[in-house]
């Protein structure tokens, strides 16, 4: 299948899981932040002097978890966008926001009554770095073991209240509702996900490879279904930032002790200028 009458075929069904951006522009690519609101705040400062008019922002997941200023952070991502959509010639759909495995992992805690062997998976997930977002929520994690105790209506009660306290900050549960899977250019040039893909698999059967990635994408050795660059913010190897012929990570260590980064890539897809912060 070519990759437009897959995206075509992808998009009739799941008409929010992927985001085109324009070719022929420059892109920001922000990687993993992990709920370090103040790493982000220093790179949104050097952001709004490095943006030019025409300019677009993709931020690759991963906005929950790990960091302590989990709240914080999604207030952050908010106000900047505020500030970037209300520029002269910006659209609203020149800021794209890409589902991370917090983002991931926290609907599916929301859903945790729902699962077969709740305790282990709540504990699987505290050891991926959720808890700081249960806390920020105003729950706590012994509290949900206690509530799998009880029984499932002590558990649905336990997410419910998280659910709840979440839509009581403005905007976070908005910007939870419009995450995508990933993203690509309408000139086929670059493929934006969170931390990778499976190279063997199409675009629209990539499921949870989105979130986890693939062995085999770090060695990939001919472009993905056309595009130059496949672009990831998260390895979840912490590897570091490395750039190659046909991919690009970009998870620099933010929430997990490192910076966080972002690329500039310009009309060609190349990089033209990258930031830390």
């Amino acid at each position: 299948m070519s990759v437009e009458a897959e995206r075509t075929s992808t998009n009739a069904a799941e008409p929010n899981v992927f985001a085109t951006l324009r070719g022929g522009g420059r892109i920001w690519a922000v990687a993993a932040i992990r709920g370090e609101v103040d790493r982000l705040r220093a790179l949104h400062a050097r952001l709004a002097g490095e943006c030019r008019p025409g300019d677009q922002v993709v931020y690759l997941g991963d906005y929950l978890g790990h960091g302590t200023a989990v709240l914080e952070t999604i207030d952050e991502l908010l106000l900047f966008r505020r500030a970037f959509i209300a520029r002269p010639g910006v659209e609203m759909d020149d800021m794209v926001y890409l589902r991370g495995v917090q983002e991931e992992m926290w609907q599916k805690l929301l859903q945790l009554q729902f699962a077969p062997n709740p305790a282990e998976v709540l504990r699987w997930m505290v050891d991926h770095g959720i808890a700081p977002t249960i806390a920020a929520y105003g729950g706590t994690v012994d509290d949900g073991l206690n509530a799998v105790r009880d029984g499932i209506l002590a558990l649905t009660r336990w997410t419910s209240q998280l659910r709840q306290t979440m839509r009581n900050f403005d905007g976070h549960t908005t910007l939870m509702s419009v995450l995508r899977h990933a993203a690509f250019t309408d000139d086929n040039l670059l493929l934006f996900t969170h931390a990778g893909l499976d190279p063997t698999r199409p675009l629209s059967a990539q499921v949870d490879a989105f979130w986890w990635g693939s062995g085999d994408f770090a060695g990939l050795a001919e472009p993905y279904s056309g595009f130059k660059l496949v672009v990831r913010g998260s390895d979840r190897r912490h590897g570091g930032v490395k750039l190659g012929p046909h991919v690009a990570t970009l998870d620099s260590g933010s929430g997990l002790g490192g910076p966080l980064t972002a690329a500039c890539f310009g009309t060609d897809g190349n990089i033209l200028q990258m930031i830390e912060a």
